[in-house]
């Protein structure tokens, strides 16, 4: 997805991450690369496919977010975008926090 279609700018984030497909209720782990105010590339070797709801957590010097998002772009072998769709207020606070290291 190139810059242009971004809602916001993403920044060089890395944060462990524990993903849940819904549908399904599998487990899977990953890595954060980057971070947005509305989203977030995950590093994995099988990403889920394009549409796909997840449960994210992210957890970050012993802070965490959760947040339900979907797939937006997978990249086989690599890993794959998500856009965050619902966030709780107080999970926004520690994102901000979080972004604002960047800015």
């Amino acid at each position: 997805m190139s810059s242009e279609n971004r809602r916001s700018p993403r920044f060089a984030f890395y944060a462990s991450a524990e993903i849940t497909e819904l549908q399904t209720q599998t487990r899977l782990t990953a890595r954060t690369s980057e971070l947005s105010r509305h989203g977030c590339y995950m590093d994995m070797v099988n990403p889920l496919p394009i549409g796909t709801t997840v449960k994210i957590k992210l957890i970050h010097h012993e802070q965490t977010i959760e947040a339900t998002g979907r797939v937006i772009y997978p990249q086989p072998n690599m890993g794959m975008g998500v856009a965050f769709d619902e966030i709780a207020a107080d999970q926004v606070v520690t994102l901000e926090k979080w972004l604002s290291d960047f800015r």
